[in-house]
């Protein structure tokens, strides 16, 4: 299947909704929208993490210290398995996001 999808104009009825844009060996590729900060997690596998739309300042924590970083559009943040992280956008954010599938 194909599919055109203007990532400007893609919303959500909730924050965090997502919109699959399909699957590679076990790895879903989704565009999610929000407007609202997620939560603290640790994902059980890699996650790339791509802004398309908006800023977004990504929480992290390295060597024990909690750090923030302010992501544009086109940046990405890589979290290995096992690195906790929580993402706060600054009004509305659209972001590519690439996971295991069933992922936390």
């Amino acid at each position: 299947m194909q599919f055109h999808l203007d990532t400007d104009r893609f919303t959500a009825e909730r924050a965090w909704g997502a919109r699959l844009i399909g699957e590679v060996d076990n790895v879903t590729i989704r565009l999610h929208w929000t407007d609202q900060p997620y939560k603290w997690h640790v994902n059980d596998g890699p996650e790339v993490f791509v802004v398309l739309h908006g800023q977004v300042d990504m929480h992290y924590r390295e060597a024990g210290a909690d750090k923030v970083r302010r992501m544009e559009p086109g940046q990405i943040f890589f979290a290995e398995d096992g690195d906790a992280h929580v993402a706060h956008p600054f009004g509305e954010a659209r972001v590519l996001v690439v996971e295991r599938k069933d992922s936390i």
